[in-house]
């Protein structure tokens, strides 16, 4: 597994990226915590990036476990978790199973793993899949960056990407990402929680699950404007503002 630390005796932030992407969709925040004095952690989950060849088929189960593997290898106390798209749904399913070993949570447009679904959402998550499966695999790249992002800059970045990952290993990452939807509606998270989208985001249905999330944690979600799903690409600023105003008002001292 391909990963970059930032090292030093800052408080830890891992950053997980979303499905068919990798770590660059994170290099204006990461360069702004790290100045900002926290250690950071890039990484190119399994089948992403450079984290290939990829043996076998993801799924939820592996790539929790591989991002435990790596905490635990770099010898993080309690790091920050900031995941977007698969990897905030990633990150939820971390802090669930073991609360005790992180300090905080931001999640970036992707969907309330435990949140209540109506019978039309579970559907849609049913038949994403097969649904992409019909699309040639020539076209799916640019087709899903433009679905994810809405500025120029950030749908090329994502076409490159999204290029890199042959279309039977990125539909293996996208059922992947609905294994990790299981609802629970008394879950409360037990970590201090950003909840953050993009406001053009039209990605399943983050748009409207998010605000339902925020109202039964009792927190208001941050909606960046004239942004889409991949919204550190869209609009690198403001999110890069945002998380670092809700890292540093947050008691995330390592335990």
């Amino acid at each position: 597994m391909r990963y970059a630390d930032s090292g030093g005796d800052g408080v830890p932030v891992v950053l997980l990226h979303g499905a068919g992407a990798d770590h660059t969709m994170y290099a204006a925040q990461n360069d702004a915590l790290v100045a900002a004095g926290f250690r950071t952690v890039l990484l190119d989950l399994r089948g992403h990036g450079s984290s290939r060849p990829n043996t076998v088929a993801s799924n939820a189960e592996l790539l929790t476990a591989d991002v435990e593997a790596l905490v635990s290898h770099l010898g993080l106390r309690r790091p920050a978790l900031v995941g977007h798209s698969l990897g905030g749904n990633l990150a939820q399913r971390l802090v669930r199973r073991a609360p005790d070993r992180y300090s905080a949570l931001a999640v970036l447009d992707s969907t309330w793993n435990t949140g209540p679904l109506t019978a039309g959402e579970r559907l849609a998550l049913k038949s994403a899949a097969p649904l992409l499966r019909l699309i040639p695999a020539r076209a799916l790249p640019r087709l899903m960056a433009d679905a994810s992002a809405v500025t120029a800059p950030a749908r090329a970045a994502l076409t490159r990407t999204f290029s890199t990952m042959p279309k039977p290993e990125f539909l293996s990452v996208w059922r992947a990402t609905a294994q990790f939807v299981t609802p629970d509606p008394a879950y409360r998270t037990p970590v201090p929680l950003l909840l953050l989208r993009g406001a053009d985001d039209r990605t399943g249905n983050i748009a409207t699950a998010m605000p339902r999330w925020a109202a039964a944690e009792g927190t208001t979600e941050t909606v960046i404007p004239a942004a889409g799903h991949v919204v550190t690409l869209d609009a690198p600023a403001p999110v890069t503002r945002s998380l670092l105003a809700f890292l540093r008002s947050t008691p995330i001292l390592p335990g």
